[in-house]
This record gives structure tokens, sequence and C-alpha cells, in this order.
């Protein structure tokens, strides 16, 4: 088989993402606590606690600041976590992928329907938040829907690398190398808890080329009733590595399964 040729994208794509579905009602009630209980955390402990010596930050209050990037961090951590973790455990443990390629469905279907589903996923964390930050009284106009397709396209951008892990990966444990050395740090510097114009300048040009800056310069006047200031660009940076990532990853699990 080439490994390389470009992956098809098929409707069987769309009976994976539904098997997950089914397999995720089964955890809904702990997933709906997750999905709100954490983001209420954070946003009452930082947004109010640690916003009450901040006062306000780029022109709104450090809570409104702080929710509206939270809810692109969690799409990436969302999507990165289920990409990752369960994309694994259907991999290898549960050998998943090989009883479905049993059928008329191949590993271009599964990946494509995995990637829906981590985009999926991460609709469902940001949405919760969004929900959370409306009942705050952060949310300004009816823009904020505008975050949900958005939301979806940070899903689709993060889930790729992390199937790419997946495919790399002997164990759980290796996973600790991805979250520690490239999503703990993006978290930090990409502009969820402070403006990126406050790093140093050398920072500043290289954090332009990592997708959560500009996932978080979509989100942040979405919510806060700003206007998008080159939202083209945004959307092109986020939907290249979208495309780019899975393709890559399609390769690297056809290499992995197909031996």
């Amino acid at each position: 088989m080439n490994y390389w040729q470009l992956p098809r994208i098929r409707r069987n794509a769309f009976a994976i993402w539904q098997r997950n579905v089914l397999v995720w009602k089964r955890l809904i009630g702990p997933a709906m606590v997750l999905n709100f209980g954490e983001p209420a955390l954070y946003l009452l402990g930082l947004g109010y606690g640690l916003g009450n010596f901040i006062g306000e930050m780029d022109n709104m209050t450090y809570i409104a600041f702080l929710a509206s990037g939270i809810v692109a961090s969690s799409a990436m951590t969302t999507a990165s976590f289920e990409g990752m973790y369960s994309v694994f455990t259907r991999m290898v443990p549960q050998r998943t992928y090989e009883a479905i390629m049993a059928t008329p469905t191949d590993i271009d279907d599964i990946l494509a329907g995995e990637m829906l589903w981590c985009a999926t996923k991460a609709v469902i964390s940001g949405t919760a938040i969004l929900i959370v930050a409306l009942l705050l009284g952060v949310v300004h106009g009816w823009q904020a829907l505008l975050v949900i397709p958005v939301v979806f396209l940070i899903g689709l951008c993060f889930a790729g690398p992390a199937i790419m892990m997946s495919s790399l990966a002997s164990n759980y444990d290796f996973f600790n190398y991805y979250f520690v050395l490239v999503i703990t740090p993006m978290f930090i510097v990409s502009g969820v808890f402070y403006p990126v114009t406050t790093l140093p300048e050398l920072m500043q040009s290289f954090v332009q080329f990592l997708p959560l800056p500009h996932a978080v310069a979509l989100t942040r006047p979405l919510i806060t009733g700003q206007p998008v200031v080159q939202p083209l660009l945004h959307i092109a940076v986020l939907s290249i590595y979208a495309i780019v990532s899975y393709y890559i990853a399609v390769v690297m699990v056809r290499k992995k399964l197909l031996v």
C-alpha cells in the first residue's frame, strides 16, 4: 500500500463518529459535571479572585478576558485528550480499529470520524464554558454564538497532532511528553491569562506560529463583543494545522496498523 496517498473522506466516517457518541452517552453524567465544574472553578477562582487585584485587562474586566481565553484553551485540551488517550485505547489495548477494519470501513474513515468526534468534544466543552460565562455576565451580544463553529475548528486543529502522538505511543505515559513540552507551554504563552503583547518581541514572533494564539484571537472578541482583527488569517492558520496534521496522522496510523 502507498502510505502517502491522500486520505479519502467518505460517509463511513460518520459511522465512527456515531459509535463514539453512543459510547460517550454512557458517561454523560460525569462528563457534564467536569465540563461545567472545572471552568466554573477557573472563572470564579481566578476571574474574581485574581481579577480583584488586576482590575481591567485589554479594556475589559479580567474575568471576561480570562473566560474568552479559557474557551479556546479548553477546546485545545479536550481535543488533545480525546485524540491521545481515547484514540490510543481504541487503537491498541481494545484493538477496536482492527475489528472495524474487518468491515468496509478503512483507516481513512476511522481517522476522519475520530477527527470529527474530537472536534465535537471540543464544542461540548467550549459550549459549557460559554454557558458559565453567560451566567456570570461575561458574554456580550449574539455574535458569541459564532464561537461554536470556531471551537469546532479549534478541535480539528488539535485533534490531528494528538492522533499523531497516539500513533507513536507505546503506553499512556508517553503522552506526558506532549503535554509537558507542547500543550502546557502553549497554554501559558498564548494569551489565555495575559496579552501576548506583554511577551518579549522575539517570543511574540515565535508565538504567532502556534495555533492557540490564533484561536484565542477569534474567541475573545466574539465573546466580549469586540471587533475581530484579521479573522481570515486566524481561520487560515487553524485550518492549515487541521488539514496538514490530519494527513500526517493518517500516514502514521497506516504505517502502524497496515504492516
